[in-house]
């Protein structure tokens, strides 16, 4: 009974946090593109930085938005910031019940760092802690004041992130984190940044005072930040299910470039909303993005070492590979401790099922270190070599 209740809690995890991030980026999107959209009309009244006529549904809207506030505030106001807390909580959630429970197989790999259960636990809550410190510690350092130089510091951060996590977890596991940090970095900005201004704001007017333009101003650039990162962070909390993406040896120069192509496509829907020329440039850059981390991904795993791959491969020497290192899991009856069907309903218990299965079997650990997770059976980059030799097309 108890695969079954994991199983469940993990798709109803994994559903709730989908439904929160959709609607938690909707209302972002939203946001980003009615700011950039507003424009000043004569008729206006002091104190608004624009307005906006939208259509949606068959009825017309009109937007208008106040630099710093309101005359009088309205007797209801909708606050936007549950999205974004059920989204991280949702994902917590889930970090906890797929990559804490399963450290052993998705976040430690002794390739990379012989840890012990609880210090990859510790590793992973002390890295979205200090992520987001050392990133708000960022932010309101003199850099902040200038929204490139900001933007500048924060990209080298997060590739310097990317880099460390892959010194401690599985490739599988950095990439996770990763994005997981970014997630927390976006969340905390609406939880102790964004939330907390707006009520400074709120509170201010209430007691008859004008409220200070300087919190608009940090709310407003916290959220912009987390604009430009949203694209990004959807890759990476996807990642884990491309192999090229986590599983080679370049994955965090992969992730650097993955930053990048996420800003510049924000960058062409955020200047096409601002009624800007259309910056299509960006989707150049973009493809040759797609383009370089495509031809990274065929260095394969790290692991991989510089020997020349065989030129000739016969089956009986992949199905000792296979049965030796993949079958104890991928069978009718997994002989795995925790593994109780084949992952994926994925067998490789017969030469048939091998031969089938050919392609995955080249992506996953020929490739890539996707398989075994966390090399859980000690497959050898030989051994890698030779499945990736025989599978070639």
């Amino acid at each position: 009974m108890e695969p079954i209740v994991w199983e469940w809690i993990n798709v109803a995890a994994r559903w709730l946090h989908v439904v929160t991030a959709v609607a938690w980026i909707g209302s972002s999107f939203y946001f980003i593109h009615l700011d950039l959209s507003l424009r000043k009309r004569p008729h206006l009244a002091e104190g608004t930085q624009g307005e906006a006529w939208q259509i949606h549904g068959g009825g017309f809207y009109n937007m208008v938005k106040y630099l710093v506030a309101p005359p009088q505030l309205p007797k209801e106001l909708t606050w936007f910031k549950w999205e974004s807390y059920s989204t991280w909580l949702s994902g917590f959630f889930l970090l906890v019940v797929l990559y804490h429970r399963g450290a052993d197989l998705l976040l430690i790999d002794p390739a990379v760092l012989d840890l012990p259960w609880w210090g990859a636990v510790l590793a992973s809550l002390a890295s979205l802690a200090l992520g987001w410190l050392v990133y708000d510690a960022l932010c309101k350092s003199p850099l902040g004041k200038d929204d490139t130089r900001l933007a500048l510091a924060g990209y080298v951060f997060l590739v310097a992130v990317a880099w460390g996590l892959t010194q401690v977890f599985s490739g599988r596991g950095a990439l996770l984190h990763l994005g997981a940090l970014i997630g927390t970095m976006m969340s905390a900005n609406v939880f102790l940044i964004i939330i907390p201004n707006q009520r400074k704001t709120v509170d201010a007017m209430l007691r008859g005072e004008a409220p200070d333009p300087a919190l608009g101003k940090q709310a407003k650039q916290r959220s912009l930040h987390n604009n430009y990162l949203t694209l990004p962070v959807v890759f990476f909390m996807i990642s884990n299910h491309y192999p090229l993406a986590f599983g080679t040896r370049y994955n965090w120069v992969i992730a650097a470039i993955v930053l990048v192509m996420g800003a510049v496509i924000r960058h062409f829907f955020n200047s096409k909303h601002a009624g800007k020329p259309a910056p299509w440039w960006t989707w150049a850059a973009a493809a040759a993005g797609l383009l370089a981390i495509a031809w990274l991904s065929t260095a394969g795993p790290k692991d991989s070492g510089l020997a020349a791959a065989p030129t000739r491969v016969g089956f009986a020497e992949i199905e000792e590979i296979v049965s030796t290192r993949c079958s104890m899991c991928h069978a009718a009856s997994p002989v795995w401790a925790g593994i109780h069907e084949a992952p994926h309903g994925v067998r490789l218990d017969s030469a048939e099922a091998i031969r089938r299965h050919a392609g995955p079997i080249r992506m996953q650990a020929g490739l890539s270190d996707a398989m075994p997770p966390g090399n859980v059976t000690g497959i050898t980059p030989e051994e890698r070599r030779i499945l990736a030799t025989w599978t070639a097309p």
